[in-house]
């Protein structure tokens, strides 16, 4: 039995409003899945960006596998994304829109034990937008509180 990975960006959903969704694969070497099956795994500060039709994940910070010898990897490399080629058109046409981007939200590994890095076409929030989503999680906060009494 695996234990599941799950590698969360939590600054993304502060600064960013996400419009759609995808779960894509990732192209890794031996030592990079050890590392991040021992959840030695960073996507704080990645981004996505497209190379000709093809999806590279930017930035992205998987460290060094601690038992690898001469063939270990990079900790901080370009890694390409596997998605359809429907979903990849789609992607890079909603690029053309002024103020999108496309940001890692999520790193896991699925059942079968392979990693797996959720992706979302988002749109930055302004610092007003920011603050109103503090504001909710106050309120649902308290709401929740009083709730509970």
């Amino acid at each position: 039995m695996l234990k599941s990975v799950n590698i969360l960006n939590k600054r993304a959903k502060f600064d960013y409003e996400f419009i759609e969704k995808f779960t894509a694969g990732i192209v890794l070497t031996g030592t990079e899945i050890k590392s991040i099956r021992l959840g030695k795994a960073s996507i704080a500060e990645s981004f996505c960006e497209f190379h000709e039709m093809e999806l590279f994940v930017i930035n992205s910070h998987i460290e060094e596998y601690l038992y690898g010898t001469h063939y270990n990897h990079k900790a901080k490399s370009e890694r390409k994304l596997l998605l359809n080629k429907k979903e990849l058109k789609s992607l890079k046409k909603s690029l053309q829109n002024k103020g999108l981007t496309i940001v890692p939200t999520r790193l896991f590994t699925n059942e079968k034990g392979l990693a797996k890095l959720e992706i979302a076409l988002a749109k930055g929030k302004k610092n007003y937008d920011k603050r109103e989503s503090i504001k909710e999680r106050d309120t649902m906060r308290d709401l929740d509180r009083v709730r509970k009494v």
